[in-house]
């Protein structure tokens, strides 16, 4: 008898118990690196959405209805454009507590024939932008000439191929690396190439631009708070000083959204602890009542000279096969789930989703599966101690 191949012989003569089993890690795994991912990608998207903004404070003309309209482009992808005059660009530059500081420019394509696809488009000045620049570049993108934009990860134009802007034609130079935002979905623009598409925009029926000078706009400003400075103090006194604009600091734009992702993230843990606790019960349950089942086994064993702590590693043994199989299955299944349908489930939840890097994602399945091994191995110790007990003269008697 080859105490080695005897695990793997007992799972293999007990197939349907076996299959049970792993199920049931399978389902321990699964409900385990899926809520994971979830939870850490929803984090990853909010720190990603802050990092991307890139701004201390956002500021907006009154007629954008405060942050609405803003979150609505910037939060919700929904294509939108607002503008102020540029004049109020100076007025709040001028204000104690500014550090760096940049203007933006919203303008939304169309569905027409004037429009490859509708977008939002952003526009920044290259000489003082500091938000978009270290993202382009951190893409691996060149500086952008005129007419030369920046996909968001989710256009669907490869590198250096041509989109239609109003009826001009633009060359897509590179694509943004993925945000797990709504800015994933939009195109980037330097000043120049913005003021041309308004331009063109006057003339493909847009009566909104008609009345408006692309030199004299600009639609949100975007500041960096000097050193020294409190964010909310800078805020307070832009709104108090310069009028018929709104200042928000950013962190307060996303509370909505770290409250709603705050949110999720606490049921999912609730209802990974719960499913956790229920499966352990089961698993427990199932591996304590193969000690009756197996007791006429267990003694012929033990009459074949295997001693007691040989049969408890035995059944241990069994117990790491299933865990393992059971684990590896559910960590599979958890990243075939997510990964492929990130974009899905970022829209069903409404709420910025980065899945992790290959590196990070290795980190959690294997911990998930050394959670799933202890968790089979806690289950089937009761096992183990109860063989210790098991009375092989009187088992074989009782014919059991």
């Amino acid at each position: 008898m080859n105490i080695n191949t005897l695990p793997i012989k007992n799972l293999k003569r007990k197939s349907g118990r076996s299959a049970a089993l792993i199920v049931v890690v399978m389902l321990l795994s699964l409900s385990m690196l899926g809520g994971l991912l979830v939870v850490d990608s929803l984090q990853q998207g909010l720190d990603s959405l802050e990092t991307r903004l890139g701004a201390d404070i956002i500021v907006v003309p009154d007629e954008a209805k405060s942050k609405k309209d803003l979150e609505s482009i910037l939060l919700d992808g929904v294509p939108g454009y607002f503008y102020m005059d540029k004049a109020y660009y100076d007025k709040i530059a001028a204000r104690e507590g500014i550090g760096r500081i940049s203007a933006q420019y919203y303008l939304a394509s169309t569905k027409a024939g004037c429009c490859t696809v509708p977008v939002q488009i952003i526009g920044f000045d290259p000489e003082t932008d500091f938000t978009v620049t270290p993202w382009i570049q951190k893409s691996g993108g060149r500086e952008l000439g005129l007419h030369d934009v920046v996909a968001g990860y989710n256009i669907n134009k490869a590198v250096s191929g041509k989109i239609q802007f109003f009826g001009v034609e633009c060359t897509v130079v590179s694509k943004l690396d993925k945000t797990g935002t709504e800015l994933d979905n939009a195109v980037y623009a330097n000043y120049d190439t913005i003021k041309d598409l308004i331009e063109a925009s006057k003339s493909n029926s847009f009566p909104f631009f008609s009345q408006q000078n692309p030199d004299n706009i600009v639609s949100s400003v975007l500041i960096d708070v000097a050193d020294g400075y409190e964010i909310e103090d800078v805020v307070a006194d832009i709104n108090i000083h310069v009028r018929g604009v709104e200042a928000t600091a950013t962190k307060s734009m996303l509370s909505g959204v770290s409250d709603s992702l705050q949110g999720i993230s606490n049921i999912i843990k609730l209802l990974i602890g719960v499913i956790w606790g229920l499966l352990l019960v089961i698993l427990v349950v199932v591996f304590s009542s193969t000690v009756n089942e197996r007791k006429k086994e267990f003694a012929v064993l033990r009459v074949a000279g295997m001693s007691r702590g040989m049969l408890a590693k035995t059944v241990l043994t069994e117990s790491a096969l299933v865990s393992l199989i059971g684990g590896a299955i559910g960590v599979v299944l958890s990243v075939v789930m997510i990964y492929p349908f990130s974009t899905i489930i970022e829209n069903e939840l409404g709420l910025p989703f980065l899945t992790p890097q290959l590196p990070q994602m290795l980190v959690m399945a294997a911990v998930t599966l050394l959670l799933t091994l202890c968790a089979g191995s806690l289950a089937s110790a009761y096992e183990a101690v109860q063989l210790s007990k098991v009375d092989t003269g009187l088992i074989l008697r009782e014919g059991n």
